[in-house]
């Protein structure tokens, strides 16, 4: 069943200028256009749509909303991993609302607080000592600032970005991709480029990449991939680890 524009703006929430907008930018053309000029959309471009409004509210700008929707044709298999984004969220979500409303019952009930449940889910230091230990301090510190400068939404984009990255990754070793392939190479590029926006990173100053991170951070950082789970799970464990690892120490060998 085809819809019209008007319908479907009234659906979504949104205006129908908003929609030829997505027309325009190549996000969301019509399933058809009628006689009379209106436009027409059915499911398959309704769960676009969808899928726009997604990315959208995980931060992301439209012309990175373009750039998802051109890598990933096949809709089930992103939706899935919209799906287990939404799920993260949602476990975040609900830790901060049991902490919230625990907080509201202690003080209500003049009960004595707890320090260590009342920040459950907020807490982005939880590897503070590992990272000082690894990179130094001014590691730690330089990132911190830049963490704790952004805006809700400048951080949820930056979640948003590095969750497509790894489910990018996860994808490609499912699906047997080399290292040394011009896809797994895209990717390893990505994530350079990811990596190069955190500041104070051990950099180079020197080869094609600039200031960016060094061929020794780069590659050290594949190898802990593979040696640490909690950063293998990422990318979809140790199949996933290996491909970004050696994906990785190829490109840092061309490039660095």
């Amino acid at each position: 069943m085809d819809r019209s524009i008007q319908d479907v703006a009234r659906l979504v929430g949104t205006t129908s200028r908003t929609l030829r907008h997505y027309d325009r930018l190549g996000l969301l053309p019509p399933s058809r256009v009628g006689s009379n000029g209106y436009r027409y959309y059915d499911d398959g471009a309704l769960v676009r749509l969808q899928r726009i409004l997604l990315l959208r509210d995980l931060g992301l700008g439209l012309p990175a909303i373009a750039e998802v929707l051109d890598r990933e044709a096949e809709p089930a298999h992103a939706l899935h991993k919209h799906l287990e984004l939404l799920r993260q969220e949602q476990e975040r979500l609900a830790r901060q609302i049991a902490s919230v409303s625990l907080t509201i019952k202690q003080l209500e009930g003049g009960g004595q607080l707890m320090a260590e449940n009342m920040f459950n889910g907020f807490d982005h230091t939880q590897y503070k000592d590992e990272v000082e230990q690894r990179w130094g301090k001014e590691a730690y510190a330089s990132g911190d600032r830049w963490w704790t400068g952004m805006s809700d939404a400048e951080r949820a984009g930056w979640k948003a970005r590095s969750a497509q990255l790894g489910a990018d990754w996860t994808s490609a070793a499912e699906q047997g991709v080399a290292a040394d392939s011009a896809e797994a190479q895209e990717l390893a590029r990505r994530h350079y480029e990811w990596l190069a926006g955190v500041p104070g990173l051990p950099s180079s100053g020197s080869g094609s990449s600039g200031n960016g991170p060094s061929k020794e951070y780069v590659t050290g950082l594949g190898d802990m991939y593979v040696a640490d789970d909690r950063f293998g799970a990422n990318y979809g464990g140790r199949k996933g680890a290996e491909l970004v690892r050696d994906a990785l120490k190829i490109f840092a060998g061309r490039h660095l």
